[in-house]
């Protein structure tokens, strides 16, 4: 069975009891005490259910499985001890979310049934999680392909701060890494609002009028309007719409998610907005080192742990090959080396962005009118 279950006690011999009397049925493992059980929950999890003593020196049952459940969100938790009082019952259900509460002592097909329940609950939440991730993803998707065809430029920027929030979420190791990078990938989807001129000469470091830089600033909040009535990604709409100067009082309030607490939320749009800055400032020109010196003289605006996780940013994708090629031959996860403009000057789709299915036919529509030139500069993955 792949399901591992953790039993937490402060007597070594209770644990080896344990393990014998279940090792035949179930993939147990131990831990002596609340702070080696942390220890094994991190680096040795996950684990679908975790069964702690109450009674343990330092940190009793209701502490640790409280921080279990902060680390660890999706496993289920159980309390197992010989102190079965209402108040501690009550004290264990509501501080640490315990699935069950089992008394000492507890016979082997008791224990066992417990555990097989907890297995099947959290193989219920897991697919659940899973289901709902990969559908809200694949709509995500389904909007972010519509901005790439709407606002190519807008896109291309949205792929970038996608891979800086990437880095960032995986050096701070956060869980629901999902919800953060699809802000990333949604944090330009107001722009669809905006002048696609507008939106250009904006993302080039050009000048704006006062009206028009208004205009762009708002986007965050657009996006967040068309964002916030959509289940469960309320906490995704919230983290763009920080992103907006002085964001009005109602999106100051963090709206509650499962499986994320609201300080890990609060972070996130942090992150989102070092992703974005770092972008403005590598896109006009700077290389990464001057764009963090500038960040550390703004670290009243800015993390410092964000920023100094910049210093080393992955090397963006595979090794790569620029090549001429038509736009016939393009294909999946090629990188474009140029803007491509119709023969009138309209642009068509930016400098840096990825070839997507949804791209390659709309640059085919264009090449079959003979509106754009038939051989595009890409880089090639090798």
């Amino acid at each position: 069975m792949n399901d591992k279950v953790l039993f937490v006690d402060d007597e070594a011999n209770v644990l080896d009891g344990l393990r014998r009397m279940l090792r035949q049925e179930f993939a147990i493992d131990t831990a002596i005490g609340g702070e080696q059980g942390l220890a094994v929950v991190a680096e040795r999890g996950p684990f679908a259910l975790v069964i702690s003593d109450m009674r343990m020196p330092g940190m009793d049952g209701v502490q640790f499985l409280t921080r279990v459940m902060k680390i660890a969100p999706d496993t289920v938790r159980i309390v197992l001890t010989g102190h079965a009082d209402i108040d501690t019952v009550m004290h264990a259900v509501n501080e640490g979310n315990i699935f069950r509460f089992l008394t000492k002592p507890c016979n082997k097909e008791l224990l066992a049934k417990a555990i097989t329940t907890g297995l099947v609950q959290y193989r219920l939440v897991t697919a659940e999680k899973e289901l709902l991730e990969n559908t809200l993803m694949g709509s995500i998707k389904v909007l972010t392909d519509v901005l790439s065809l709407v606002n190519p430029v807008a896109f291309g920027r949205s792929m970038r701060i996608t891979r800086y929030v990437r880095h960032l979420v995986k050096k701070f190791n956060l869980g629901s890494a999902w919800r953060f990078e699809a802000a990333a990938m949604l944090s330009q989807l107001g722009v669809v609002a905006l002048d696609p001129e507008l939106v250009e000469t904006a993302y080039r470091g050009s000048a704006l009028s006062s009206e028009d830089q208004k205009r762009l600033q708002n986007h965050p909040r657009i996006a967040r309007d068309l964002l916030i009535n959509i289940p469960r990604l309320e906490p995704i709409a919230w983290m763009i719409g920080q992103q907006a100067p002085e964001p009005a009082s109602d999106q100051k309030k963090i709206p509650q998610a499962d499986s994320i607490a609201p300080d890990v939320l609060a972070f996130g749009a942090k992150i989102l907005k070092t992703a974005i800055a770092f972008d403005d400032l590598t896109t006009k020109g700077m290389c990464t080192e001057a764009a963090i010196t500038w960040f550390y003289y703004r670290l009243d605006q800015f993390d410092r742990n964000l920023v100094d996780a910049l210093k080393d940013l992955e090397p963006e994708g595979p090794k790569m090959q620029q090549r001429i090629l038509p736009i016939s031959r393009l294909a999946p996860g090629m990188i474009l080396q140029q803007e491509i403009r119709t023969h009138n000057g309209v642009l068509v789709v930016g400098k840096g962005q990825e070839v997507s299915h949804p791209l390659m036919v709309r640059l085919e529509s264009f090449s079959q009118r003979h509106a754009i030139e038939d051989k595009v500069m890409v880089l090639v993955p090798t």
